[in-house]
């Protein structure tokens, strides 16, 4: 919801800050009616075109990509005439029946899974989002953040048009519907000359289903098929769970279209660069995904390999990992010094997000309830504790503290990834740097204090890169640990008109 200037103002100087060489110039033009506040999480798109069973289908498909988003979940199906949408807050399986589905009637289409990326966690910003234009109705998925939402928003509202939430989703379907153009993916081409950031979406008409894919490739976005029906999908995952076959990856700049007289593609839009979400592969897609073509159970693995070649703990009895993400890093790391490796911590698979913590005297109960030590993996061990990531670091230390409270006798962690020291704003979960303990503490032996570990370290970006596309670094976005941010981010958390350094 809109928040007062005043405030805007402040977090946007704020944010605005944080930019490498940065300097302040220019006022803030009034008028954007957004909240800027920090980036969430990922978000998941599903589309199916000429199938009988469409909106079960979407149903399915959502559930594989459940670990994406977890705030809410929608539905829009075609019968040809007419496009129908349901949408709520909540789970997959909270939000969708026998009965809501049977009134998704249609052989076409397109779901999604929402954590707020820009804009925020109400039902107006949930989606598929649906209008009506020239052409008919129209609805749209999308996944990921744009970086220029505020110039558009501003123009857009400048030429008389409304808008009922704050997200920027809303911004990419007013686009579509705006233009002149003789065909939807006209339009659609139209959209890509103005957006800037990551988008891959899924759009759904009365006749036609559209995948689209920023020029860039920054989110992942894949195409299928069930029984001679195309699919598409945020991972692979949905793809397995339905029994649909892979078959390539939406290209980055790609327009695919499924229609009734078939389908077609084009790239009417090529980048200077490819920046695809290299924290796709050490956090975000699930294991058994391929993302960007490449098997993210192995590189996971592999990134535990690279991480003990360079930070390896000699004297270590055995190797646990914070489970779930953590645990394919732990193996590698494990296998490759020839240490044994155990569930030294246990999940619970019923502790989600809406865990409502009503007490100051009982909120460090959180991670408790979340993990639990098993006393004779740790005691009297010296213990390495892998990771993927850290963030704020207040985990990390509580998991240090539960670790060390079963006896053992050095605990020592290692993160599978670079030290996180920027913030995302292509749609990932990163709060601002002065909340990043890499950004606010530079010396590993200083995190390690302040974390309660006797030693901390982390993989490489150069490791890193070597693992992911054999050194280098191309075709990856990295800015989240290095601060080279590959697409302007000069409208999103900055007055309009300012510019930032890319690269």
């Amino acid at each position: 919801m809109p928040v007062k200037f005043a405030k805007y103002r402040t977090q946007v100087r704020a944010r605005r800050s944080e930019l490498p060489g940065y300097e302040h110039s220019g006022k803030l033009s009034r008028g954007h009616g957004i909240t800027v506040k920090d980036i969430h999480d990922e978000c998941g798109v599903f589309g199916i075109y000429g199938h009988p069973d469409a909106a079960t289908i979407s149903y399915l498909g959502l559930h594989a990509l459940q670990h994406r988003g977890q705030e809410s979940a929608g539905i829009a199906t075609s019968d040809g005439q007419e496009l129908k949408v349901y949408r709520q807050m909540g789970l997959v399986a909270d939000v969708f029946n026998a009965d809501v589905l049977k009134t998704l009637t249609g052989s076409a289409a397109i779901g999604h899974v929402r954590y707020s990326t820009a804009g925020s966690s109400t039902l107006l910003n949930a989606q598929p989002m649906k209008c009506i234009y020239s052409g008919g109705s129209i609805a749209l998925a999308h996944n990921g953040n744009l970086t220029n939402f505020a110039s558009l928003r501003h123009q857009l509202l400048a030429r008389g048009h409304l808008f009922q939430s704050s997200s920027d989703s809303e911004i990419l379907l007013q686009l579509v519907a705006a233009h002149y153009a003789p065909t939807l993916g006209d339009r659609v081409a139209a959209m890509m000359t103005q957006a800037r950031g990551a988008y891959s979406l899924v759009i759904l008409t009365a006749d036609q289903m559209l995948a689209v894919r920023d020029p860039h490739g920054f989110r992942p976005l894949v195409l299928g098929r069930l029984e001679g029906a195309p699919v598409v999908a945020s991972e692979t995952t949905s793809l397995g769970l339905i029994g649909a076959t892979y078959e390539r990856e939406i290209e980055p700049g790609e327009i695919f279209i499924a229609g009734p007289n078939g389908e077609t593609s084009c790239s009417p839009i090529k980048a200077p660069r490819l920046a695809r979400c290299v924290f796709e592969q050490i956090y975000f897609a699930r294991p058994d995904s391929v993302v960007f073509g490449r098997q993210v159970n192995t590189l996971r693995t592999e990134f535990g390999r690279q991480l003990a070649r360079e930070q390896p703990v000699q004297n270590a009895d055995v190797v646990i990992p914070v489970p779930d993400s953590g645990t394919p890093a732990a193996i590698g790391f494990a296998e490759q010094l020839n240490i044994p490796f155990a569930m030294g911590l246990i999940r619970s698979h019923y502790v989600g997000r809406t865990f409502i913590e009503p007490e100051q005297r009982i909120r460090h109960f959180g991670v408790k309830l979340k993990l639990a030590p098993v006393a004779e993996v740790i005691k009297d061990r010296v213990v390495v504790v892998v990771d993927d990531s850290i963030v704020r670091g207040t985990t990390s230390q509580k998991i240090m503290d539960m670790v060390r409270s079963r006896g053992a006798r050095e605990v020592h962690l290692r993160i599978s990834s670079p030290p996180t020291r920027w913030p995302c704003y292509y749609g990932i979960d990163t709060p601002s740097r002065k909340e990043l303990i890499a950004a606010r503490i530079e010396s590993l032996a200083d995190i390690a204090q302040e974390l309660t570990a006797d030693s901390v370290g982390y993989l490489s970006v150069e490791g890193m890169h070597q693992v992911v596309s054999g050194g280098g670094g191309d075709g990856y976005c990295d800015a989240c640990f290095t601060g080279r941010y590959p697409v302007s981010i000069e409208d999103q958390y900055a007055p309009r008109g300012d510019k930032t350094d890319t690269v």
